[in-house]
């Protein structure tokens, strides 16, 4: 063999080893929970800035109505005084603060709405985040148990060189087999993540807890069993809150 195919046959040797490291199971594995970690302080940092403009917010519309109680107040001092010059004037200023009320009560009720979201979604996250670490780590002990495995078949291989029984052979299929198997369910359990149950479970304890204090009151002979409460009654559908007008 020439000098040149030699050197071409090492490089190629040199990059498919390269490419097998890039793509170990077990390294992208380690990798993937360690980001799955380091995402739960940048969500709680996002939540807290969130909160932060729910409580400016919130302070802001404090200060517009305790402002806006001063100057109803003047104008009926002003009034008693006869002086609707002034009264006039705090009257002009009463419509625009009006309407910084009503416009800071619109971005802290989005402002609220956000907040619940995220933590809605932190929540969701939370759970599905322990979900994959779990199934990750189940993967890596069968990953470690496929490399156990290869080496005893390296082993057995090794024996059947050297005239061992035939009988050999088919452990080391086996092994192999097992192997494929790992394998295989390695690449299942990254590819079948189903999030969408994660709601349902939920929706699901909701109804059995609310089932079940229902039941409980009927056996304490605090309230009696409805329709609406039994497992298969209908949930009364709640009563829509008032739209809040402007505290004027």
């Amino acid at each position: 063999m020439s000098l040149w195919k030699r050197f071409k046959r090492a490089i190629r040797a040199l990059l498919g080893k390269a490419v097998e490291t890039l793509e170990d199971p077990k390294l992208i594995l380690e990798q993937n929970i360690r980001e799955l970690n380091e995402q739960v302080p940048k969500m709680n940092e996002h939540i807290a800035s969130v909160k932060a403009t729910v409580t400016l917010l919130q302070k802001e519309l404090d200060k517009y109505q305790k402002e806006y109680q001063e100057l109803v107040a003047r104008v009926k001092a002003a009034l008693n005084q006869n002086r609707e010059d002034l009264a006039e004037q705090y009257a002009l200023r009463i419509e625009k603060l009006k309407q910084s009320i009503v416009q800071t009560q619109a971005e802290l009720e989005a402002a609220q709405k956000a907040y619940e979201k995220a933590l809605e979604v932190k929540k969701l996250f939370m759970r599905e985040r322990e979900r994959k670490i779990q199934e990750a780590r189940a993967a890596l002990q069968q990953y470690e148990r496929a490399r156990w495995q290869a080496k005893i078949a390296d082993a057995f291989e090794q024996f059947e060189v050297g005239g061992i029984d035939q009988t050999h052979d088919e452990m080391v299929r086996r092994l192999q087999e097992k192997s494929a198997k790992n394998e295989a369910r390695l690449e299942l359990a990254l590819e079948s993540i189903d999030t969408s149950r994660l709601k349902i479970d939920e929706e699901m304890e909701r109804i059995q807890a609310k089932d079940s204090l229902a039941r409980l009151k009927a056996e304490l002979g605090l309230e009696s069993p409805s329709a609406s409460d039994s497992p298969g009654g209908a949930e009364r559908e709640p009563r829509s809150k008032e739209g809040k007008e402007p505290l004027l």
